[in-house]
């Protein structure tokens, strides 16, 4: 399935999407270099990785209050990068609700594979594979069949951003060429709401002007920007001032 322009999500579901993402429209994305001397990692077998080790937690807040809170950690395991993280999300109304999710990343940033699941009122998990252009993704939502649906991206440059894994924005940051600059358009894919698109990013030199290990990014769609703000290449806070929503992180 080739990629289209999704719907808007309103404010009303904001909490429920990955900020930014629910608004994603059309392009392309995959490995830049985020800070190449600063950032470069060496993989467990010595390959450097543009991905950052970080593990830590997440205060999620809406309007002041907290909504929910993260678990993450991202780590070479052997050839390969892992980005890991539970969310445990707890909305004004309704009930609430952990989300898990392992991405198997190259050291490059490229997704290899995706697994997710929730646990609330409904338990819902999937599988997705990525390769080259293609994402595979194998849905199973309780009480129902095993669903799959593929979708196809314009080039290689993809990243996942799912629903509330906020340390997702980490590995999408990673991928920003630092000596390229300028604007640069990441494909990405939301899982668990089975939706495609792109983001762009761009550099935010106010918040970042000389102090060389802070990076900040504006991570644009056609309808939300969404900034983004590391320290030593590990996620320090997610803004979306539109949405009067913060991810902070608390250690």
């Amino acid at each position: 399935m080739n990629l289209r322009t999704p719907r808007v999500a309103s404010p009303a579901i904001f909490f429920a999407l990955a900020i930014a993402v629910a608004a994603i429209s059309l392009g392309p994305g995959m490995p830049g270099l985020l800070a190449r001397a600063a950032a470069a990692q060496p993989s467990a077998l010595g390959s450097p990785s543009v991905l950052v080790p970080d593990k830590g937690k997440l205060r999620i807040l809406i309007s002041g209050q907290v909504a929910g809170r993260e678990d993450f950690e991202i780590a070479p395991s052997g050839s390969e990068w892992i980005a890991r993280g539970s969310t445990d999300a707890k909305p004004a109304q309704g009930p609430s609700t952990r989300i898990m999710g392992a991405l198997r990343l190259t050291p490059a940033g490229t997704p290899i594979s995706y697994e997710w699941s929730t646990q609330g009122a409904k338990k819902a998990s999937a599988n997705i594979a990525f390769q080259d252009l293609t994402a595979t993704i194998e849905l199973h939502l309780e009480g129902a069949k095993p669903y799959t649906q593929q979708f196809t991206f314009p080039n290689p440059r993809i990243a996942v951003l799912d629903n509330n894994m906020y340390h997702q924005y980490a590995v999408l940051a990673h991928l920003y060429d630092w000596q390229k600059k300028g604007p640069q358009i990441v494909s990405v894919l939301v899982p668990q709401s089975m939706t495609p698109g792109s983001v762009t990013m761009e550099p935010l030199s106010s918040a970042s002007a000389g102090n060389p290990s802070q990076q900040a990014l504006s991570v644009k769609t056609e309808d939300l920007e969404v900034d983004v703000f590391l320290e030593s290449g590990k996620l320090q806070r997610i803004a979306v001032r539109s949405a009067s929503a913060e991810i902070v992180r608390e250690n």
